[in-house]
């Protein structure tokens, strides 16, 4: 299995990534977890353009999900006709929500392109991966991912604060992929998103090998943020994420 991220831009995209997608790769099989807006082009650099297999969204708010509506453009209106449906895994409003966005009333609708599954917490297949989805801490309803494939594991935070759903989602991966969009502060906001002293705090509970703190708004210090995370007891290789980095799982 490999990961490879697309875009860990927090709330918008930044002047060096795109906002949050996650490309995982096994048997040939290639699953994005979130489509941010930025990321179409970015995963170009990475995948073919018409060579994504499935996508598992997170949660609706556009900075995880808007690129579906390019896409789109791109599975519908390709040089060969409309190519065959992604199965697109997301919260129960998906469907409807991100037509909305795309917003064409004269032309084909996003159900040409994707064929819409509503996500519940549990765990269920993809082409070679196994995901378990969890909900998160967050405003409006989000999931947190972990894939596993051949013994090993990513995890995913989404968006969320503070939750024990995620360190239990996250227990013994191997690369945990966790928010830290706020810098720390005493009167953090509860319920929607955490510092990296948190992101650090649930991942030593969580005892995983990796943690890589993403959604980093561009508006903070992404050193600084690293700084807090390294008070939050977490004992194993921590670092930033970054557009085009590479984790390769075996």
């Amino acid at each position: 299995m490999k990961l490879t991220i697309i875009g860990c831009s927090g709330s918008f995209p930044g002047p060096d990534s795109p906002s949050s997608c996650y490309l995982l790769e096994a048997e040939g099989f290639r699953m994005l977890l979130d489509f941010g807006n930025g990321a179409l082009g970015a995963l170009q650099r990475h995948i073919g353009l018409y060579d994504v297999d499935a996508i598992c969204l997170s949660h609706l708010h556009a900075d995880h999900c808007l690129d579906m509506c390019p896409y789109h453009v791109v599975r519908t209106y390709s040089p060969v006709g409309p190519l065959p449906k992604v199965p697109v895994y997301g919260p129960s409003d998906a469907r409807r929500r991100l037509n909305s966005a795309y917003a064409m009333p004269d032309e084909p609708s996003l159900d040409t392109a994707f064929d819409f599954v509503e996500l519940t917490p549990g765990t269920f297949e993809v082409g070679p991966f196994e995901v378990t989805a969890a909900l998160m801490n967050h405003p409006v309803e989000t999931y947190g991912f972990r894939v596993s494939h051949g013994g090993r594991s990513v995890a995913y935070s989404g968006d969320t604060g503070e939750s024990a759903e995620l360190v239990k989602l996250a227990s013994g991966a191997d690369v945990f992929l966790c928010e830290a969009s706020h810098l720390d502060r005493p009167d953090l906001p509860s319920g929607l998103h955490l510092s990296g002293r948190q992101a650090a705090e649930h991942a030593a509970r969580a005892d995983v090998e990796t943690l890589v703190l993403t959604h980093l708004v561009p508006w903070n210090d992404s050193d600084r943020v690293l700084e807090e995370a390294r008070g939050g007891g977490f004992g194993g290789r921590m670092e930033l994420a970054r557009s085009g980095a590479g984790y390769d799982l075996g």
